[in-house]
């Protein structure tokens, strides 16, 4: 029994699953921000061009009519609207954490970066011994050469 929970806790202390933790926990916090960014200032610039704050109530395709008259609960509708908000909800998002997260962040990598001295990459072993013995080869085809 003590093995089962010795690798359950090596599992949750992995670096992967609490960065994956910390992640989800950031990324519920970020998307009240953006619901905010596109609430209160995207769909009111939407609503003084086109009259309406979003594009619900755009295009809606009856198909089918209910049963009972004058209830919409029951018609078989396409709301092309819903699927234009939603689309243009998504790319409201994407630009958002473009924009003010993944932007950023390149510049501020790029400029710690920027004067660091690139490492030289180690030679493995067997890429040496190749070598040696590609040179040695060189040297014994040009005789009088040492």
């Amino acid at each position: 029994m003590r093995n089962v929970f010795s690798g359950f806790r090596d599992f949750i202390l992995r670096g992967n699953v609490v960065e994956l933790a910390v992640a989800v926990v950031i990324g519920a916090a970020f998307s009240a921000v953006v619901t905010a960014v596109v609430d209160y200032f995207v769909n009111p610039i939407i609503g003084a061009i086109f009259g309406k704050p979003n594009f619900d109530s755009i295009w809606d395709i009856t198909l089918r009519h209910g049963p009972n008259p004058g209830s919409s609960s029951d018609d078989a509708v396409i709301s092309v609207g819903h699927l234009l908000t939603a689309i243009v909800n998504f790319l409201i998002i994407a630009a958002a954490i473009y924009f003010i997260i993944v932007l950023p962040m390149n510049k501020i990598n790029e400029r710690r970066n920027r004067n660091k001295v690139a490492e030289p990459t180690p030679v493995a072993d067997d890429v040496q011994l190749l070598t040696e013995i590609r040179d040695l080869l060189a040297q014994q085809q040009r005789p009088g050469q040492s």
